[in-house]
């Protein structure tokens, strides 16, 4: 009985705290994203793209007939915003991946997609292809970034050392 208060006190400033909480806005997370010293590559629409190509770990040479240089990918519209890459193609391999657009219709959608897009170009890179595993909890994102960079690397004329090619049909994620 003597723990009674103790516990109603407790349970009233832990709803308390919870229903005063307040995400970061927008900017702060960028801002916050952007002072990070990393190389993940993510940009948002008004950073500029990393100059210095990455290299991956990967050992095998995916595709001899691919053109070097940078190549765009398609702007996938889905109902979370629109995501569009970049990809470098050097001797044949991927060699960075450069976000030019990610979803920015909500500040969640942005904040989902800001913490998915490194992870996404980390897995393009060791796996040279477009058609990598899909984040948990950024489907969309994960879909339309790999079929933005799905439409880059057939520009690219770049084919995957196992012929494996990433899915541009985004119905499949709009069900």
């Amino acid at each position: 009985m003597r723990r009674a208060p103790i516990v109603l006190t407790a349970t009233v400033l832990g709803t308390a705290g919870v229903l005063l909480f307040k995400p970061l806005p927008p900017s702060a997370v960028t801002s916050a994203s952007a002072s990070r010293d990393d190389t993940s590559g993510a940009s948002t629409p008004a950073a500029e793209p990393s100059t210095t190509p990455s290299s991956s770990s990967s050992g095998s040479s995916s595709s001899s007939s691919a053109k070097d240089g940078t190549f765009s990918g398609d702007a996938e519209t889905t109902r979370f915003g629109t995501t569009q890459v970049k990809v470098v193609v050097s001797g044949g391999r991927i060699t960075d991946v450069v976000t030019v657009q990610l979803n920015q219709n909500d500040p969640r959608s942005m904040q989902i997609s800001e913490s998915a897009a490194p992870v996404l170009r980390s897995e393009v890179l060791s796996a040279q292809k477009a058609a990598v595993d899909t984040v948990s909890g950024a489907t969309y994102t994960s879909a339309a970034y790999e079929a933005s960079l799905q439409s880059a690397l057939d520009r690219a004329g770049f084919a995957a050392a196992d012929g494996s090619k990433a899915s541009t049909d985004l119905s499949r994620v709009e069900g």
